[in-house]
This record gives C-alpha cells, sequence and structure tokens, in this order.
C-alpha cells in the first residue's frame, strides 16, 4: 500500500513540476516526492519538519485548515507567512472519497511574479487525489473494522463474549494476532481516534471506567485523574521481544501531545487566522491541555488471550501517572509499584470512615503530613525536613491526624490502612 502511495504522489510532482508531500487528513506524513531545488526556500520549516517527524504541529494544521483546505473540492492556494514559517506558498489539493475528505496533497507554489501549474495540469493532478482518495479509504475502512473488534474485546464482559469478540480480532489480525504486544492507554482522549499510529495493530477509543474530579482532594494533588466517563485511546502496539517495550514507551509519548493538539485544533487562536498567532494561541493551549494528559503502558503479552487483563495494567499506568508526576506523563506498569495494587482497589472503591474526615479539603495539610510522614517510614527528622517544617509541628499535626482518623500511627496495621488509604485517594 506504501509504495502505491509513493507513486502516486510521484505522478503529481511529474505533472506539475513541483516536489509533492501526501498527509493523511490527521496532517500524518504518508510519502513524499523527491527535492533537488537549491532553493532554501523550497525547505521551510513547515515542511522540513513534517518530513523529518513524519508529522505537523497542531499550530500548522490549525493554521491550513483555516483557509477552508477541510471543506474545499479543488486546489487551494494558500499564501507564504513567513512569521508563521511558511516562506513559500503552497497549493493544496484536498484527497477525498465520496465527499468525505481523506487527507492532503501539497506542493509548492511558485514565487509571486512566476506562472504556476496550467489548469489541466492542476485538474490532472487532482485526478491522481481521487485514486489517493480510493486507497485511504479503503484502508480507513480496514482500520474501522480493526477498531471495532478491538474495542468489543477491551469492552466485552468476561465468558464467552470475551471469547467471540477475541476470537473476532484475531482473525481480522491474522498471522499478527499471535505475535507479541503491548497495550497502551491514553487518557484523557478527545475526539476520534487518530487515523494511523507508528507500529500499531490496532487503535480505538475507550470509555474510561471509573476516576474522580480532576484537582480532588487526594493529599497535595495538583490535578487528579481524568473524570469518569472521559475516553481513552487504546492502541495495541507490536513488539519485537519482551524486552522491547522502548517503541511502545515512545508510541505513548508521541501522543500525548496529539492528545493536547485534537482539543487546541477546534478553534482559532488569537493569532487570526489558523494556528499561527503569538502569544495565547494554539500552541499555549496545547501545552496546557497536555499537563493533564497521561499515559500507561502494559507489560507485554503474546497472543490476544491476555489482551482484557493488559489493558487493565495500562489504564492503571496511566492513573498512576496522573496521580503521581514522579512516573512522568508515561507510566509502564512495572514501574509503578503499590499503585498496581491501589488501582485494582480502587476499580471497586471502600469509602473507609477512618480516613474519610482526614480527606476533606479543610484537611488537605494534614492529610498531605501524614502521606509523607508514612512514605518516610515513620521517621520523623526524614518527614519533617521533607516538609519543611519543624519536628514539634511534625509531632502537633500527627496527634491532629490521630485524633480525626481515630488510629494509632505506632500500629502497623493502622499505619497501613492510613497509608493506603491516602494513595487510593490520588487515584480515587
Amino acid at each position: 500500500m506504501k509504495g502505491d502511495y509513493q507513486d502516486l504522489v510521484d505522478e503529481i510532482s511529474a505533472l506539475l513540476g513541483a516536489p509533492a508531500t501526501l498527509e493523511n487528513r490527521d496532517f500524518r506524513l504518508i510519502a513524499f516526492g523527491a527535492h533537488d531545488s537549491d532553493d532554501d526556500l523550497a525547505m521551510d520549516p513547515v515542511r522540513t519538519r513534517s518530513i523529518l517527524t513524519r508529522q505537523s504541529t497542531a499550530d500548522v494544521r490549525s493554521w491550513f485548515e483555516g483557509f477552508g483546505i477541510a471543506r474545499a473540492t479543488g486546489p487551494v492556494r494558500i499564501p507564504a507567512t513567513p512569521d508563521a514559517g511558511v516562506f513559500r506558498g503552497r497549493i493544496c489539493l484536498p484527497v477525498r472519497y465520496r465527499g468525505i475528505v481523506q487527507g492532503y496533497v501539497w506542493l509548492l507554489d511558485q514565487e509571486p511574479g512566476k506562472p504556476g501549474p496550467e489548469p489541466a495540469a492542476l485538474d490532472a493532478a487532482m485526478e491522481v487525489a481521487q485514486r489517493i482518495g480510493v486507497l485511504l479509504a479503503e484502508e480507513a475502512k480496514a482500520g474501522a473494522d480493526l477498531s471495532r473488534e478491538f474495542l468489543a474485546v477491551l469492552t466485552a464482559g468476561p465468558g464467552w463474549q470475551q471469547d467471540m469478540a477475541v476470537t473476532a480480532l484475531r482473525a481480522a489480525l491474522g498471522p499478527d494476532g499471535d505475535g507479541l504486544h503491548a497495550a497502551v492507554c491514553v487518557a484523557p482522549w478527545p475526539g476520534e481516534a487518530p487515523a494511523s499510529v507508528p507500529g500499531a495493530a490496532a487503535v480505538c477509543v475507550v470509555p474510561r471506567r471509573g476516576g474522580g474530579e480532576p484537582g480532588g482532594v487526594g493529599p497535595g494533588a495538583a490535578a487528579g485523574p481524568a473524570p469518569a466517563g472521559d475516553p481513552a485511546l487504546a492502541v495495541l502496539l507490536r513488539l519485537r521481544s519482551t524486552d522491547a517495550l522502548a517503541p511502545a514507551l515512545a508510541a505513548a509519548a508521541r501522543l500525548l501531545p496529539r492528545a493536547a493538539g485534537a482539543t487546541a485544533t477546534g478553534g482559532r487562536t488569537a493569532g487570526g487566522k489558523g494556528g499561527a498567532g503569538k502569544g495565547g494561541g494554539v500552541g499555549a493551549t496545547a501545552t496546557a491541555v497536555a499537563r493533564a494528559v497521561t499515559a500507561g503502558v502494559a507489560d507485554p503479552v503474546r497472543g490476544l488471550v491476555d489482551l482484557p487483563a493488559a489493558w487493565e495494567q495500562a489504564v492503571a499506568a496511566a492513573r498512576a501517572a496522573a496521580a503521581q508526576p514522579r512516573f512522568g506523563p508515561v507510566a509502564q506498569w512495572s514501574e509503578i509499584g503499590p499503585y498496581r495494587l491501589l488501582a485494582t482497589l480502587v476499580a471497586d472503591p471502600v469509602d473507609d470512615p477512618a480516613a474519610r474526615t482526614l480527606l476533606t479539603p479543610a484537611n488537605r495539610e494534614l492529610a498531605r503530613t501524614a502521606e509523607v510522614f508514612l512514605d518516610c517510614a515513620g521517621q520523623a527528622g526524614r518527614a519533617a525536613a521533607a516538609l519543611g517544617i519543624h519536628r514539634q509541628t511534625l509531632y502537633y499535626r500527627l496527634a491532629r491526624v490521630e485524633q480525626l482518623t481515630g488510629l494509632d500511627l505506632d500500629e502497623g496495621e493502622d499505619r497501613l490502612l492510613l497509608h493506603m488509604a491516602l494513595k487510593a485517594s490520588r487515584l480515587a
């Protein structure tokens, strides 16, 4: 399929006498024509980034969509805008199938004062773009079928329903179904699943289960997990070996800004047309959203029978990353320590009466004090230093914690109960 796209892009390049670039409707690079010009302006930052990173930024996408390319049925000319990194004008050929945009072919326009492509050549290039549209639509349909089967596996109840869903997904994947995979969860995920994720066997959007409101009353959490009902992106990634999780972690990291970009491209920025404005434009919005997006990567599984369990691992890791910034925006199931157990418990949370009062907003400082003290294995000196308070202040706060909870912090089981309640509150 990729070779077909490259041949068609080369055909358009030959028709119009300019190197062409093909991107899908998510602005991910599919193929590009050879470039042998000495003109430095022909490789402006936008085109260079698209080729090197195989995708365009949210700013670039919003900028070009501001010229109506998603609605156009014929070539669209876009002027040069050096402030946006576009040093040469573009000609965009929308790639459509049955009226639905599937992608875009991009060409560098001639410099001002020089004649552009003849209308007959543009018409011929649009015919080639239509052939590309057929291929992209067929590929999208195959991906939609896989997405449906993948979603069924992740959401089916245990027993015969899940067995049937796994059998259907294995049939859809063919020989790849028996290979080694890793499940990845990115949450929250706004909008539809991306048309393609490098190395992915299947992609779908899954409704989130559980989770509390952002910025909940957990001890010291700047932002809690995603709200209940928020969708998450599920990705089934092919692996070469059980020790080769690096591609899965890298793919998850690449998807985080795409989650932010999917939200940010919903409108124009303060900069004018598209998203190339300065200041509080799309870039600033995307950065703010990206801080709230986390990802989790499960342990590798071979075949598909254990895929539902792997998905639960990926969800738990993503929730742990949201609860504990030290895990980073991408957390690996095997690296989240006690949260492996806590995430399972919080799937069916227990409102423990001992910790209920301590976990109210009015007692946030006391809850944080207790958590740091327990994190420091009950060592008062370490805890006071970590909190930046005098040891006597620590003792006073711990006495208040005991009064509110009815627990004795000299007793191991009472410490265990409180520690679990405090940690679980971050995931709730």
